[in-house]
């Protein structure tokens, strides 16, 4: 008996803007061969996470580099040769400068680019499912959630197991496994624009944000208070340290261990209604080298994460 396809996996995202007046616009994209107008997508490449690509495809297409704020979801339906598509989206703020910047050139894949209201994109989008994802959008911009900053907990990637190592537990390295790990998802983390990089002192989570912080061009900076040698079953200190990130209102990463990584997300996750109650459970706990977003939003840290998305390396 013949396996079924394996769907093909692709990502995008509704790039949006908040004019003065406060109505927003989203970009789509007019397609040349295709002769459609859709949102900006593309198929995920060999070895990329889906983060990864939705920003790669976004500066393919329009020419715009993104960061990655709330997930939208997944549309799946049949391409025409019977295979089935999956299609992972975010939203995504655009902001003049991106704008400004933008590389864009009339080609034989994307002819045109339009701004458009959500009313004009719903009418002028070919295909159902696009539409499906700009409600989606348009009720997360509703509630006043689609402006989100992001605290992201990652996992230390595979390490020398403490019982083949001989010096201190903090010394430990990444086995070539965890190497690979760290680099497979280094770029789906910058995908999220991270504007700050903290890690435990132990060397293991050194390595493993360490790509991260070649990519983004921030500093990594360590944190005892998120290392395993000062865990303590309360969490205060992984609590304050948390809560002052959820202050400032940037995106930030915490590269940790198993024992830290739920409180990490439990202090992120304050104020949160139990609507993400599976998905916060999956997010306490990571495999090596996973990493969890929670997506807060920006009008209102306090109230807990507006989503929470999983992913891991693809070594």
């Amino acid at each position: 008996m013949s396996r079924p396809n394996p769907p093909v996996l692709a990502a995008g995202a509704v790039c949006w803007r908040e004019g003065a007046d406060g109505e927003v616009e989203i970009l789509l994209v007019h397609r040349t061969q295709h002769r459609d107008t859709s949102l900006p997508k593309g198929k995920v490449d060999p070895g990329e996470t889906l983060p990864e690509t939705a920003v790669r495809e976004i500066a393919e297409e329009t020419g715009l580099l993104i960061g990655l704020g709330a997930p939208l979801g997944v549309v799946a339906y049949t391409l025409p040769s019977g295979r089935p598509k999956e299609v992972s989206y975010w939203a995504a703020e655009v902001d003049e400068l991106a704008i400004a910047n933008s590389t864009f050139a009339a080609n034989d894949e994307i002819e045109r680019l339009s701004w458009m209201t959500l009313p004009a994109a719903r009418k002028a989008l070919t295909y159902p499912h696009d539409v499906d994802i700009v409600d989606r959008f348009a009720g997360l911009h509703e509630r006043c959630h689609a402006r989100t900053f992001a605290i992201i907990a990652l996992r230390h990637a595979k390490a020398v197991p403490a019982e083949h190592w001989d010096g201190p537990d903090a010394t430990r390295p990444l086995l070539q496994r965890g190497i690979d790990q760290a680099l497979s998802v280094a770029p789906g983390i910058a995908a999220f624009r991270p504007e700050r990089l903290y890690s435990s002192p132990a060397e293991r989570c050194r390595s493993t944000i360490a790509p991260t912080g070649r990519i983004t061009g921030v500093e990594v900076r360590l944190k005892a208070g998120i290392s395993q040698d000062e865990y303590a079953s309360d969490g205060a200190r992984v609590e304050r340290i948390v809560a002052k990130r959820l202050r400032r209102r940037r995106s930030a990463v915490l590269c940790s261990h198993g024992p830290v990584l739920p409180q990490i997300v439990a202090a992120a996750a304050v104020g949160a209604d139990g609507t993400h109650r599976r998905e916060l459970g999956r997010a306490a706990q990571l495999a090596t080298g996973e990493y969890a977003v929670l997506h807060i939003a920006v009008e209102d840290p306090g109230a807990g994460p507006v989503a929470v998305e999983v992913h891991g390396p693809t070594a």
